[in-house]
């Protein structure tokens, strides 16, 4: 029998540990006992993935899905996937949520004492193409409490889940803004240890896909494995 091609592990510190002392909920929820680590078979690196054939042209457009305009700084957030090796991951599923601009998130379980805005959802879908690219036109989401410590804020942010060619190639992370202020008090951004992985959940500014008049752009890259992974959300 031929041997399955097998991914790579995140390399030690590039990646959160499931329990971080600063940030609260991950007390609770982080394992135990020691891990077991589990092969890699031919169900876990060949497939299946779901929800491909039901994405529609406009689920990735968060400002064209209510009958009025949302509110709030309107951006456009683009960037490719790629595996281990740098090559394109084509037709991969890309979801995203977020808040909206006042930070609140359409949810009945957010009880933050901010606007709901009826013409903005929070959620889009998109597929890659075959370059790897993808594209969503949204709201720049607002910063809001979490009360995991005195005077808590969350950074903005924007929630991905994608599922690759296969079930070891899914990943669940966050996307900052430059510049924000509150990266270096905000625990969750700060679980992975290592700087430069850190720094790989944080988008640039994107001039190329500025829209005149329009919107601006940021730039979000995302390697599903290896050495250069971007940092899972824990």
């Amino acid at each position: 029998m031929p041997t399955i091609p097998q991914y790579r592990r995140p390399a030690p510190g590039t990646q959160p540990d499931y329990r971080c002392d600063t940030y609260m909920s991950t007390h609770k929820r982080s394992p135990s006992k020691p891990l077991i680590l589990l092969p890699q078979t031919l169900s876990e690196v060949t497939g299946p993935v779901f929800g491909h054939d039901i994405v529609q042209p406009t689920d990735s457009d968060l400002t064209k899905q209510h009958a009025g305009e949302p509110l709030g700084e309107r951006i456009i957030v683009s960037g490719r996937v790629m595996d281990e090796d740098g090559r394109p991951v084509r037709h991969a599923l890309l979801e995203i949520w977020q808040a909206n601009a006042a930070g609140r998130y359409t949810h009945k379980n957010d009880l933050h004492d901010a606007p709901l805005d009826p013409n903005f959802g929070g959620g889009g879908r998109a597929m890659t193409d075959n370059e790897g690219r993808y594209r969503f036109i949204t709201i720049k989401p607002g910063a809001y409490p979490w009360r995991n410590h005195h005077n808590a804020w969350r950074p903005a942010h924007i929630h991905f889940s994608l599922f690759g060619d296969a079930f070891a190639t899914r990943l669940v992370t966050q996307m900052y803004f430059p510049g924000d202020p509150l990266l270096p008090f905000d625990p969750i951004f700060n679980a992975t240890a290592d700087e430069q992985s850190r720094n790989r959940l944080v988008s640039s500014f994107d001039w190329e896909h500025t829209v005149p008049e329009v919107a601006l752009g940021y730039r979000f890259d995302i390697v599903l494995r290896g050495r250069d992974a971007t940092p899972m959300e824990k």
